[in-house]
């Protein structure tokens, strides 16, 4: 997974810190959404072009009826509990009392 995110595989063991890394790979497997979504809805398309195919007899009435991806449904919420804030900020007060980056 390293090699596909394009960061050096040093940098991302040894350098980066863990919220650096979960950021990371949670924009990683946002770029992998996409081609799975339009690959779904240009099979739902065909699909429901052709004359023997009935969609709506078999409940296929949307792309994500003929198949659902984990991240189908999920709310955009950026809300944070009080617990979440205060965390957030030890992280930064952490993050900003080292004194170097290495």
């Amino acid at each position: 997974m390293v090699g596909e995110i394009g960061i050096p595989r040093e940098d991302f063991l040894h350098r980066m810190q863990w919220w650096e890394i979960r950021s990371v790979i949670r924009g990683y497997e946002r770029r992998k959404r996409d081609p799975w979504s339009i690959a779904r809805w240009h099979a739902y398309n065909i699909m429901a072009a052709m004359p023997y195919c009935d969609l709506k007899k078999a409940g296929i009435y949307h792309p994500t009826d003929l198949i659902r991806f984990p991240w189908d449904g999920e709310e955009h919420n950026t809300a944070i509990s009080d617990d979440e804030a205060a965390d957030l900020v030890n992280d930064i007060n952490a993050f900003n009392d080292h004194e170097s980056y290495e």
